[in-house]
């Protein structure tokens, strides 16, 4: 006889659909989008037959229905990125009429002067600029970022947990406090993890500079030969920070928003996820830092970002 299993035991499994953003099918396995276009196609060669049956044979009106069907019906169920063909032909030709080149600028953009002229000619003139309009109005002293009509998020920074080092019932905990904190969401949250190199220099260059100052040679010693295991972990490794950002929108005001992070913070500290809510000056960084990869990142002990790891 097998012994009984304890659920503490085993760590918690979960499915988890990959089509969850799937439209809900109303009729022949299809969606409401889909059927409104087929739908109006149909109507529209319908109204065409109807009014040019005395004039055109059924064969000839046929053949160029044929086309005209199989275009919408591609456009309804087909799908390329990811994205329904109707919404990335929407999406190709709003592109295509946007302006190409943007500038920061409060209101519309002056033409010039009728004297000048292009490179091509007096004939030949560019298009002007568009203003750049950014989703984010501003940051407020509290760090909630204004979206205008979209309302107001508060950013989290978290740290990670050393998940795989913890017992299974440890493991259903966290996973537990992780799933109660998501079943609490009421609005819109994002989850964004970004990694960075590392530059132990500055940390190095810290320690060598105190390492006189210490009270016993055998602590400047020690801390000469932690500078020596730092230059050399940063010779023969890679090293990476993951900074992790948590994004809590919220259209019923600041209030509301500044209250859904702090309590974003309490719930990821039952989960032991060390996070705080960003003020103006954090949030502003934060901001920046995400709209330029390529920026150098901030040293492991930065005391203005305490939400990153190694």
């Amino acid at each position: 006889m097998n012994p009984k299993k304890n659920f503490d035991d085993e760590p918690y499994r979960a499915r988890i659909p990959a089509d969850i953003e799937r439209a809900d099918r109303l009729a022949f396995g299809m969606s409401g989008r889909q059927l409104v276009i087929l739908t109006v196609t149909g109507l529209l060669l319908y109204a065409a037959w109807t009014a040019v049956a005395t004039l055109v044979h059924p064969v000839v009106f046929l053949a160029g229905a044929m086309p005209i069907a199989a275009g919408a019906f591609l456009l309804a169920v087909g799908r390329r990125d990811g994205l329904s063909l109707d919404a990335w032909v929407l999406a190709a030709l709003r592109h295509r009429r946007s302006p190409r080149r943007l500038v920061p600028a409060d209101g519309p953009v002056v033409p010039g002067p009728a004297w000048v002229q292009t490179a091509a000619g007096p004939g030949d003139r560019l298009p002007l600029p568009a203003p750049l309009r950014l989703p984010a109005k501003g940051i407020t002293a509290e760090g909630l970022i204004d979206l205008g009509s979209d309302g107001t998020t508060g950013l989290v920074a978290a740290s990670t947990v050393a998940f795989g080092l913890r017992t299974p019932a440890e493991q259903n905990g966290l996973v537990a406090g992780f799933a109660r904190w998501l079943h609490s969401l009421d609005g819109p949250a994002q989850i964004v993890v970004r990694a960075q190199r590392v530059d132990l220099t500055y940390l190095a260059d810290r320690f060598l500079a105190a390492a006189p100052g210490l009270p016993h040679p055998a602590l400047e010693e020690a801390a000469r030969a932690h500078v020596t295991f730092l230059d050399d972990l940063a010779a023969r490794r890679e090293l990476l920070q993951r900074q992790v950002t948590v994004a809590m929108r919220s259209r019923r005001g600041a209030h509301h928003t500044a209250h859904t992070a702090a309590e974003a913070v309490r719930a990821l500290a039952g989960c032991e996820v060390p996070a705080r809510l960003l003020g103006g000056t954090d949030a502003a960084v934060r901001l920046a830092a995400s709209l330029d990869p390529t920026a150098p990142a901030l040293t492991p002990y930065d005391t203005s970002d305490r939400g990153d790891d190694l």
